[in-house]
């Protein structure tokens, strides 16, 4: 255990060394922010108007305020994961550390381990920046707290999800921008699918849209943790894992 957070602050140093760290955190935090004041605006209105016809039930902060940010968000993830991932063994490779790596006393699995949580640490600390935003709803209205804690939830799931696949991208190129490309392209492909459905409902359709990574999504941002959406992000994620680790060994058979 040791071993994998001495690897894992190492990787994470290297973010904050480097602008990808900033850029990203830049980048989800004007996003955030955005969304957080046009939704937030945007109810605040409906609100006003309904007090003032004197019509209508009461509006609901979670549903109409915090669900829709999170989703919102959890978009947003498609598109920066990859730009975490996209360093994580392709930059060994390009430098030609990847050897020393290797042949270090260290096992493949707590190589893969202490990269990928450091991929994970690295985007906790882009929803650091959505927790703040947060705040200030919690400090002015009263939402309720558990379907915020499952939303995040859902949104590290579905992102430590994304990241091994993104590692196992990464062990196979020595190029970050291929890298990120393959990376983005895989996260839209598991986006999209869950799309299919509305094109009927055969078999093949619903395995598909089963696959997608949004699908599993919708519980947790209701509030809900349902154990099938919970095993399916954790069964992904191990063989995210499981396909570095194979990758890996062939590096070390052919060097």
């Amino acid at each position: 255990m040791r071993t994998i957070w001495t690897i894992c602050r190492r990787e994470l140093y290297s973010y904050f060394v480097s602008p990808i760290a900033w850029v990203l955190l830049a980048i989800f935090a004007v996003l955030g922010g955005y969304f957080t004041y046009i939704v937030s605006a945007v109810f605040l209105r409906y609100s006003m108007e309904s007090m003032m016809s004197g019509g209508g039930g009461p509006m609901n902060i979670n549903e109409q305020v915090i669900a829709p940010i999170l989703s919102n968000m959890a978009v947003v993830g498609l598109f920066l994961v990859p730009l975490i991932s996209m360093r994580l063994f392709a930059e060994e490779k390009r430098q030609g550390t990847i050897e020393l790596l290797m042949t270090s006393p260290v096992t493949d699995i707590e190589i893969i381990l202490g990269k990928w949580l450091s991929a994970v640490l690295m985007y906790c600390a882009l929803l650091a920046i959505l927790v703040l935003d947060f705040s200030f709803l919690f400090v002015y209205g009263k939402p309720d707290w558990r379907p915020v804690v499952t939303g995040f939830l859902g949104i590290l799931l579905q992102s430590a999800c994304l990241l091994s696949f993104g590692a196992f991208i990464s062990s196979t190129t020595k190029n970050q921008i291929v890298a990120a490309a393959v990376g983005f392209a895989l996260a839209l492909l598991l986006f999209i699918l869950s799309w299919t459905t509305s094109f009927g409902n055969s078999d093949i359709l619903q395995v598909l849209s089963y696959i997608s990574i949004m699908s599993h999504y919708d519980s947790f941002s209701r509030g809900v943790i349902d154990s099938k959406d919970l095993i399916f992000y954790l069964s992904m994620i191990f063989f995210g894992l499981f396909l570095t680790a194979r990758s890996l060994e062939s590096v070390r058979w052919r060097a």
